[in-house]
């Protein structure tokens, strides 16, 4: 039968629809072929997203049974030769491989000669890249460890968790160790191992604590070993070995082992720069990192951060959703699992911030199709869009945001972090009041430093949300445009040009308002957020503005006495200078000779200005003691000296030495009231201090006086 022919308005495209099969996916499956949204883009940021998730897990199973964090991190790097001689994965023959080799080679230099002739000089050889190897990543903890019949389900089933409540996580859907597994399935095929023991009884999210009321450690009487990998078309575990053993050693916490494809040479900095940020948000943490290469051992080093403080943030408990950040799907969700039998009860249990009376205004105003009385399952999809519209345009009947459901770290434990990690010569810490935007509820802690370790000009942005370090695309997030266009930093005695300024934002909330699918900064469109913010950085600036004025000060006085030190080799010389052609001239007169009175010399009744009589007996008295050997070139610098820095120290009342550390428990060396604070100073002929005579110094050109110069 021939073909059928088209038609001119193109119908035959119905052929091609009848093709076309509808598929779903499973959300493991979603996620293998949409990696790039949970922070898989690349080899480099799929390994630094792999420690990232974690670790950040030790830390949740450590915080949430109240033990005091110990994670250790080894990073064992490989090739793929020895990838595959470890894995025993066939290699083709090494002749042939050879020769592949080199004829790829020829090609290539073949092709670069050719590109060169066309080119000239001023072609470019295409970029090779490079750095691509395999990593064997270890992470190891102390925390509550994972029930052995639970394991399967905790690691090997994506967007399974238990942090979907209303309460501030780390994490909330379930994805951070389930990626780690995906992605090492993708480029290894290798399944994640985990070694871990758990005390019965004990589970995260507050379920008991592993310590006995004497302070001891619980013990679990068993280790369990498990091999595990995932079906990602069906997002179920796939166990491979799962066994229990004695726990002879009395260990406790997880070991979690995955191999995974990365690029070091590219991420490396970003690893790093991701621990030292981990180590001032959790200062009570003590980390460790020990990368090694396979390679070359030249390449191996290690890290650690100590623990810094012992006191952890308190456990976020879970809450109920406030009304103003309801939508559809969550009321009706509610509707479908409350126990409670009316919509009042329903208001007021299931909702926070409700109380009866009102409950009861609400039901009002929603109008005469809803009853207090009538039951939650009554409501039609009509009534729930009124009841939403309602509560969410409703705000000023409700109490505020329950901000138990909250742990922001504290100043205490963020100034001890920051002192730690980057050694700042002064810092200030300030947490703004809790505020809210559409129902959820945040609060904003921020530090200002000056100075530090490793330190840059200008104004170092470093930021935290739900107490994660946030690396990437800060450029847009609110904490740097506040820091960098909202912020008058010249009216806190700050040049944000010249010093070195870091910046340290926290954020934390039930629901942090991401921006992007890898959730790396927040934007600045929540203006409570934006505004929350800059009381913060503002209030940080108010307590160094005191500091930063005394260090001006310091810096002005130091400036002042530099230049006067410089000056008084040749002042002291000049002096001499005077007093010898004065004895010269005293002798002259004794011997008789005569000379003419100099042309500056002038009478008072020439002179505007009163002359001050020289005071002959004062004369003779210093030229005495200068034939005697009491004053000498030297001993006049030398007194100049001590001069200028009793100067500096009557002034300020600080000692000589002070290095301008004005870091909060510096001491400084108070004023010794039975020192001599008298300066010598250079003042007009025509201003006579009031002074003793017996220290002055005259000549008919100048005297030099003793003065008091009160602070």
């Amino acid at each position: 039968m021939p073909p059928r022919k088209s038609s001119a308005n193109g119908s035959s495209s119905s052929s091609s629809k009848k093709d076309e099969i509808q598929v779903s996916k499973s959300p493991a499956e979603f996620f293998a072929e949409n990696q790039s949204i949970a922070g898989f883009d690349n080899p480099g940021k799929s390994l630094y997203t792999t420690l990232r998730e974690l670790i950040e897990n030790s830390l949740d199973a450590c915080e949430s049974v109240n033990v005091l964090p110990d994670i250790s991190v080894t990073i064992e790097e490989m090739t793929q030769a020895q990838f595959n001689k470890m894995r025993g994965v066939p290699s083709g023959s090494p002749a042939k491989k050879q020769k592949k080799l080199d004829e790829k080679d020829d090609s290539t230099t073949a092709t670069d000669a050719a590109a060169e002739k066309a080119g000239g000089k001023g072609s470019k050889k295409p970029r090779r890249s490079g750095g691509d190897a395999y990593f064997l990543v270890t992470v190891l903890d102390n925390g509550c460890g994972m029930a052995h019949e639970a394991i399967p389900d905790l690691l090997g089933r994506v967007l399974s968790g238990s942090k979907y409540g209303v309460r501030q996580t780390r994490g909330k859907f379930g994805l951070g160790a389930k990626m780690a597994l995906i992605w090492s399935k993708k480029s290894t095929g290798v399944p994640i191992n985990i070694k871990t023991s758990h005390v019965k009884g004990v589970r995260g999210g507050g379920g008991g604590s592993l310590l006995t009321e004497d302070g001891k450690r619980k013990i679990g009487p068993k280790v369990s070993s498990c091999v595990l990998d995932i079906d990602i078309y069906k997002n179920q575990p796939r166990v491979i070995e799962h066994k229990q053993q004695d726990n002879k050693e009395g260990w406790i916490g997880t070991q979690m082992q995955v191999l995974v494809a990365g690029n070091w040479t590219t991420y490396k900095s970003r690893v790093v720069q991701y621990l030292q940020q981990l180590a001032i948000i959790t200062p009570y943490a003590k980390l460790e990192m020990a990368y090694s290469n396979r390679t070359d051992e030249k390449k191996a080093f290690n890290l650690q951060f100590d623990r810094r403080s012992e006191q952890m943030p308190a456990q976020a408990r879970e809450v109920k959703h406030h009304p103003s950040s309801v939508n559809n799907l969550l009321i009706q969700q509610l509707l479908e699992r409350t126990r409670s039998t009316t919509l009042l009860k329903f208001l007021t249990s299931d909702l926070s911030g409700i109380t009866a009376a009102v409950g009861k205004k609400l039901i009002d105003r929603l109008g005469s199709s809803f009853d207090a009385d009538m039951g939650p399952d009554e409501m039609d999809d009509k009534q729930i869009t009124r009841l939403v519209q309602l509560l969410r345009s409703t705000d000023n009947l409700f109490k505020s945001p329950d901000g138990g459901c909250l742990s922001p770290l504290g100043e205490y434990n963020l100034n001890l972090g920051i002192q730690k990690v980057v050694e700042p010569e002064i810092i200030a810490t300030a947490r703004d009041k809790p505020g809210a935007y559409d129902g959820h509820p945040f609060i904003v802690e921020a530090a200002v430093s000056l100075g530090g370790k490793d330190a840059k000009e200008g104004i170092t942005v470093v930021r935290f949300a739900n107490r994660i370090p946030l690396l990437f695309e800060g450029g847009a997030d609110v904490a740097t445009r506040v820091a960098n266009s909202k912020i008058k930093w010249s009216s806190y005695k700050i040049d944000h040009k010249r010093d070195k300024i870091g910046v340290f934002v926290s954020i934390v909330s039930t629901k942090v308002p991401f921006k992007g699918t890898g959730k790396e900064y927040i934007g600045d469109d929540i203006t409570e957020i934006q505004q929350s913010v800059k009381r913060a950085l503002q209030g940080c600036c108010q307590q160094l503005r005191a500091h930063l004025a005394k260090r001006n000060a310091l810096r002005d006085v130091k400036e002042r006495k530099s230049r006067l030190l410089k000056y008084i080799p040749d002042v002291s010389k000049s002096l001499f200078g005077i007093l010898e052609v004065m004895q010269k001239r005293k002798q002259e007169e004794s011997d008789g000779v005569v000379r003419p009175a100099s042309p500056r010399k002038r009478t008072a009744e020439w002179s505007p200005m009163k002359r001050i009589k020289t005071n002959e007996e004062d004369v003779n008295s210093i030229l005495d003691r200068m034939s005697k050997g009491e004053i000498s070139e030297q001993i006049l610098k030398q007194s100049l000296q001590e001069a200028v820095e009793i100067n500096a120290d009557a002034v300020f009342g600080i000692d000589g030495n002070d290095n301008g550390d004005t870091r909060k428990g510096g001491s400084t060396s108070k004023k010794d009231d039975n020192d001599d604070k008298q300066p010598l100073c250079l003042v007009p002929i025509y201003d006579e201090p009031n002074c003793p005579g017996s220290n002055v110094i005259r000549h008919p050109l100048f005297d030099f006086y003793p003065i008091n110069i009160s602070p």
